[in-house]
Formats: C-alpha cells, sequence, structure tokens
C-alpha cells in the first residue's frame, strides 16, 4: 500500500489517497477533485485552474501523468 496526497496530484490540501496501484491512486485524485468542484472548494478550483493552464501544450498531460507514476512507483510500500 502506498500513500500521496491531494497536493502530489497538483491539488490544494494534504488529503491522503492510499493504494496498491497507480491507476486506483489517480482514481481516487479524480473522485476527490470532483467532489472539491462540486463543492465549489475555492482553494482546489485555483489549483486545477492552473492546472488547466500547465496542460495547454500538446502531450503535457500524458508527461505529468508519467511523471506522477514515476513518483508513485518511488514511493515505498508501507
Amino acid at each position: 500500500m502506498k500513500t500521496m496526497t491531494c497536493r502530489q496530484f497538483g491539488g490544494a490540501c494534504d488529503v491522503k489517497f492510499h493504494a496498491n496501484n497507480f491507476d486506483d491512486m489517480a482514481a481516487q485524485s479524480r473522485k476527490h477533485g470532483m467532489e472539491m468542484f462540486e463543492a465549489g472548494d475555492f482553494a482546489h478550483l485555483k489549483a486545477m485552474k492552473e492546472m488547466q493552464n500547465k496542460m495547454k501544450a500538446p502531450n503535457a498531460m500524458q508527461e505529468w501523468m508519467e511523471a506522477r507514476k514515476k513518483e508513485f512507483d518511488a514511493i515505498p510500500d508501507s
């Protein structure tokens, strides 16, 4: 089991996600992001806007996700 935070996924808080694989971790991050979006959480909305601006370049999202996966892979199992 590995742990990453919302902030590590480009979010605005230190909510922790726990998963055995990267896809589950990313799904938890997306779910949390949608919940914060629906709640109108200003800090998360700001982080989402910043992320959108970063992702305008071609392949930016793919490269960003690959970097998160490498970060996930480097975390020791707990």
